[in-house]
């Protein structure tokens, strides 16, 4: 006769006729089997698997609902309240309609309400413009740090999550202006730039320096520009910084004017509205730095380049 032990996690069990044997679990039965013998050597093993029921008052199951939502790291604690709903027929309880309603304003804080807003826009905007699941981790947990800290009162949440999200975007290496950041948040470029600024303050973050070419393959990408192009582009804003005739220009502007150079050298070229569309500059930007490359445009070009419009017919403005 077979004996049974209770397995509670603390030993590690084996089975005495085979130690060496892989014990098999019986994820119904909750037990520990020798796949020698079959001795069941412990038992009550708890399942870690997925609990699944159903809530509805249907019979047809169509709603299998998980037993208890996943951990949210961002939270302070995790609601483990229950709620029992009834027929709405029967005049008493909470229909399914209302369930959202009410979980909106009970078993979660205030401060977690608002920590849990600003993340659910943090993942639009990052939707909006395809940002990847760990830029958006990234200014999650950022924000959450500045939540903690209460270091921004009195500032916009919505505002916080944009600067967030732009810094996130910088330390992971894909910088997004703060057009760009402006556009799919509607928070005005200059509260952006104060949070952004009182951010790395208080959090005592780093940034790297962006540069035209941390800008240049989507831009042209965008532009939908050949192979050569995009290579001169990068070649010449290289060379514009390198040779100081830029100083003082933003890499954005650098970059757009850099490859509106190239593209008018080329085939294929593209106006000064269409460039600055995409990087988010005016046109005026865009023409005070070309005509800091102009004059010197023999320089610029890498030496394979194949112009299609000769530098001295290229435009002076």
């Amino acid at each position: 006769m077979s004996s049974r032990r209770s397995y509670g996690g603390g030993s590690k069990l084996s089975c005495p006729n085979h130690p060496n044997a892989h014990l098999v679990e019986d994820h119904r039965a909750g037990d520990m089997v020798c796949p020698e013998c079959g001795l069941v050597v412990g038992d009550r093993v708890v399942d870690v698997g997925s609990e699944w029921r159903t809530f509805s008052n249907e019979s047809n199951g169509q709603d299998r609902s998980r037993v208890g939502g996943n951990e949210n790291p961002f939270l302070s604690g995790q609601d483990l309240s229950t709620m029992v709903g009834t027929d709405r027929a029967s005049g008493s309880g909470l229909d399914l309609q209302n369930y959202a309603r009410y979980q909106n304003r009970s078993g979660i804080s205030g401060s977690d309400r608002s920590l849990l807003n600003a993340i659910r826009e943090i993942g639009t905007m990052a939707s909006r413009i395809n940002l990847p699941k760990n830029i958006t981790d990234r200014a999650n947990l950022l924000f959450k740090q500045v939540h903690d800290q209460r270091s921004l009162r009195g500032r916009s949440n919505d505002a916080i999550a944009s600067a967030c999200l732009y810094i996130a975007c910088r330390q992971d290496g894909v910088p997004r202006t703060f057009k760009e950041i402006c556009a799919i948040s509607k928070i005005p470029k200059k509260e952006i730039g104060r949070c952004f600024k009182l951010i790395l303050k208080n959090l005592e973050a780093n940034v790297s320096v962006i540069t035209s070419g941390d800008f240049m393959d989507r831009f042209c990408s965008t532009l939908s520009l050949a192979t050569p192009v995009i290579r001169a582009s990068k070649h010449i804003a290289k060379k514009a910084v390198d040779l100081d005739l830029v100083p003082g220009r933003s890499p954005i502007s650098v970059a757009a004017a850099a490859i509106y150079l190239a593209s008018q050298a080329s085939e294929d070229k593209k106006s000064q509205k269409d460039i600055g569309d995409i990087a988010g500059v005016a046109e005026v930007t865009i023409r005070q730095s070309y005509r800091s490359l102009i004059g010197r445009a023999a320089e610029l070009f890498p030496p394979d380049f194949v112009f299609h419009t000769p530098i001295e017919k290229l435009p002076t403005s």
